[in-house]
Order: C-alpha cells, then structure tokens, then sequence
C-alpha cells in the first residue's frame, strides 16, 4: 500500500482573498475556485496541490505545521512577499538562518536561505 500527497489545507475566513493570494505569492494557477474553497497548483502540474478551504473561526494560536520555502534571493524574496500583505512574525526562533513570515490571515510560514 502506498500513498500519494494530494494536497496541503490552508483553512481561511476569506478563501477567495487568500486563494487568490497564495497563488500571486507562489506564482501558481487557480484549478479549482468556490465560495467554500481554492485549489492552486504549481503551473508544471505537479502535486501536491493547496486548498484554501473556508472555515468560521479566525486563527488564534501558532501554527502546529508550516510551510517552508526555498528561494533564489531570501531578502527580495521577503521585501516581495511583506510588499504584498504578508507580515513578519517572531515565535520565538530567535536569531536564524530563516525568516518567519505570515500570509494575510496570520498563517505562519518559512523563507530558508537560498540553497
């Protein structure tokens, strides 16, 4: 038996603010788009996918899984990223080689360094 990775679930208040934003910020293409949910991919067609998938309830505590991401340039990949909404966040990772940052809702997650 073996299984395949489907797709990662961002929850959300405002799926189509969110949606939308995650594939501007990703570069990837909206598959799939309802009131009650997203689907981007990453244009090649490769999975897994993410869902923006709406929920009632706002965010209120830290992330129990985040995502991470790999770019060419960490500090422009940043300035990018906050220029269009996102924030940085300390959680109490100190001095590191990554930065903390959080989509528009408050989702925590990761630029590494460049590899």
């Amino acid at each position: 038996m073996t299984l395949a990775w489907e797709q990662v679930v961002i929850d959300s208040e405002d799926v189509i603010s969110q949606g939308h934003w995650w594939a501007d910020a990703l570069g990837w293409q909206i598959i799939d788009e309802a009131d009650d949910g997203i689907e981007i991919q990453n244009p090649d067609g490769s999975h897994p996918t993410i869902l923006v998938l709406a929920v009632p309830e706002a965010k209120t505590v830290k992330n129990r899984l985040h995502l991470d991401f790999v770019p060419d340039d960490q500090a422009a990949e940043v300035d990018r990223l906050i220029s269009m909404g996102a924030t940085r966040v300390d959680i109490g990772q100190g001095e590191q080689s990554w930065v903390v940052l959080a989509d528009p809702e408050g989702n925590e997650f990761c630029v590494l360094s460049a590899r």
